[in-house]
């Protein structure tokens, strides 16, 4: 405060003669840095190995430094505020170069660890040779990729512990860096139909799994009795009961196999349209996680293309 008076009290003064100067620690900015990511002070904490105490005290330091709020604290998370977003591009810049320091020093290739989460029924040739090839392209990168569930995939990404995800979801549910409808199509074993059996067996994921809720709404539109006769957390689980003669699903159109066959108008069953495919990633995110997210949204499209051709 005594240096923002002695400026305004003497216009003249250079940028070179203003005594105390602030030197934004690198310790506090990696910190605001971590919580942004994160969009929460736990898992910055948790992720710099420090308390949640230690995080918000380097955070209020930081803010007097700055002299404006930095981070906007919600019911559900964190974010920045517009000198937050401000503070952020130069932070990301500093500490970059910092690394680039350490690593001329140290005559080594610093590390960029890039984390991706994709549904288990993305991970396909053609995805592993794009990874593959990116790794080549980028060998300072370190990718750490997880398939999963999209609910659990964006439950980690929501917690800062994913940088890049490919998820299935309802239209519009979220904002995404891009999306693609998803052909979504109902299933039955080719040798062992189910759909004639009275109760109709269904084949779903878990509670509040994706399409579980469309499948029991359908079949009650119809005015069929149900039964959940097999579930499973696994895509691979849900094809190989429907191909058993477990029950119906509904799966997108990829899962689908020579084991199963497609249902549809004649059997009564709705088309089913509400379903998208969307790639998120934070807007602060580093250069290289914008650059694979890219690269995915390239498959996508081509893929997409070769599907309608």
């Amino acid at each position: 405060m005594a240096a923002a008076a002695i400026a305004l009290h003497n216009g003249s003064m250079t940028a070179s003669e203003k005594p105390n100067r602030t030197l934004f620690d690198l310790d506090l900015l990696r910190a605001m840095v971590m919580v942004a990511d994160c969009a929460s002070f736990t898992t910055a904490a948790a992720r710099l190995h420090s308390t949640q105490s230690t995080i918000s005290q380097k955070i209020r330091r930081l803010e007097e430094m700055a002299g404006h709020p930095l981070l906007v604290r919600g019911n559900r998370d964190v974010h920045p505020t517009d000198a937050g977003q401000l503070v952020l591009g130069h932070a990301r810049q500093l500490l970059a170069l910092n690394d680039q320091l350490l690593e001329a020093l140290a005559g080594t290739t610093v590390a960029v660890t890039v984390r991706l989460g994709v549904p288990e029924d993305f991970v396909s040739a053609a995805t592993t040779q794009l990874l593959g090839a990116f790794n080549r392209e980028h060998p300072q990168v370190k990718l750490e990729v997880t398939s999963g569930l999209s609910r659990d995939l964006a439950n980690g990404y929501d917690h800062g512990e994913l940088d890049l995800i490919l998820v299935k979801q309802r239209r519009n549910s979220r904002a995404a860096v891009a999306c693609w409808p998803e052909t979504m199509v109902w299933i039955d074993s080719a040798r062992n139909g189910c759909i004639g059996l009275d109760p109709v067996p269904l084949v779903t994921f878990p509670p509040r799994g994706l399409y579980r809720d469309d499948i029991i709404d359908a079949i009650e539109a119809l005015g069929r009795r149900w039964r959940i006769s097999f579930t499973s957390s696994s895509l691979s689980g849900i094809q190989g009961a429907v191909a058993d003669g477990m029950g119906i699903s509904l799966l997108p159109a990829r899962a689908l196999s020579r084991d199963h066959t497609v249902l549809g108008a004649e059997q009564g069953l709705p088309p089913i349209d509400t379903f998208e495919i969307a790639l998120l990633h934070r807007a602060t995110a580093d250069p290289l996680v914008k650059a694979l997210a890219l690269r995915l949204a390239e498959l996508l499209n081509q893929e997409r293309a070769g599907a309608l051709t």
